[in-house]
């Protein structure tokens, strides 16, 4: 198994008039992590995830996955859309014997099965009469009854109640640590991502902003409060500035101690999510780890050619 998950360089997705969707993309994620993507919408988590997946061709830039081309890694990878897409027709039992046929040698029929029990659904049942949480609920257990080397997840949990959310993120990530999975899941709840996962991927305008461990970025970051003008500030990167009831609280990467009159303590990661997405333009940070400057690609690679 390759130590990296996934890597981009200079990775960019066009949708003709519709625009670009990613822009000089690049990132490295490290094997067996448990990764949230976030961004504002359309900010191109959908369409990451769907180059990942094999799905689409990226119009520039080099992408790897599991050490190879998207479509070659295909097998190793489970993909669950925003939409959910099942065929209608089929049964849940019908559907759950297609994931078997379709993935020889690596299914688990009985993790799969016991996912659909959990929600006490009858596998008489046809697709098209399910509700848009029972849907899920069958699409994560044909993803998890693959054993995928890579989950991504697209909004996974939106439809699911805060009970079956709970339980199935239990469930999920007790396989990704029992497995070594990686998990690469976009979310708008910060309280899922604060709980679950141990590395972010914050995109905004078609690039990463953010990435790196989440312990290890808020540690690169400090809330400050006080009386006095941002001017004070200036040997920090100050990433966003806001008036309050006690004057201005800024969120900075400190270049040394906090001067004299401004109160500092750690961020939430909330409170870096909000700050960056509100701050559009503040300087990007990749940890070491996730840059992939710091570990780039084996050769370089004409463009719009996917690595093989």
């Amino acid at each position: 198994m390759t130590d990296t998950a996934i890597e981009a360089a200079a990775l960019g997705k066009s949708y003709g008039r519709r625009g670009r969707a990613l822009d000089d993309c690049s990132f490295r994620l490290p094997a067996g992590r448990i990764c949230a993507v976030v961004g504002p919408n359309g900010a191109g988590k959908s369409t990451l995830l769907a180059l990942a997946a094999g799905l689409i061709r990226p119009t520039t830039g080099a992408l790897t996955v599991l050490g190879g081309a998207p479509a070659d890694t295909r097998p190793k990878i489970a993909y669950v859309a925003q939409d959910k897409p099942l065929y209608p027709q089929l049964s849940i039992a019908d559907t759950l014997r297609l994931g078997a046929e379709l993935n020889p040698g690596r299914w688990d029929a009985e993790l799969a099965e016991r996912v659909v029990q959990e929600g006490e659904l009858d596998p008489a049942s046809r697709v098209r009469t399910l509700s848009g949480g029972q849907r899920t609920r069958v699409a994560l257990a044909l993803a998890l009854g693959k054993r995928a080397e890579l989950l991504l997840l697209d909004e996974p949990m939106a439809d699911l109640d805060p009970l079956a959310r709970h339980q199935l993120m239990g469930t999920l990530m007790a396989q990704a640590a029992e497995h070594g999975t990686t998990v690469v899941m976009s979310s708008h709840i910060v309280g899922e991502l604060a709980d679950s996962c141990d590395h972010l991927l914050l995109v905004s305008g078609g690039r990463v902003r953010l990435g790196g461990p989440i312990d290890d970025l808020v540690d690169a970051h400090t809330l400050v409060t006080g009386r006095g003008p941002v001017a004070e500030l200036a040997p920090h990167t100050v990433v966003e500035s806001r008036a309050t009831g006690r004057g201005t609280t800024a969120l900075i990467r400190p270049e040394g101690p906090v001067g004299p009159g401004w109160e500092a303590q750690e961020p939430s990661l909330e409170d870096l999510l909000l700050a960056h997405l509100r701050s559009p333009d503040a300087p990007a940070l990749l940890t070491p780890g996730t840059d992939p400057r710091t570990a780039p690609l084996a050769a370089p690679l004409a463009e719009g050619e996917v690595t093989v």
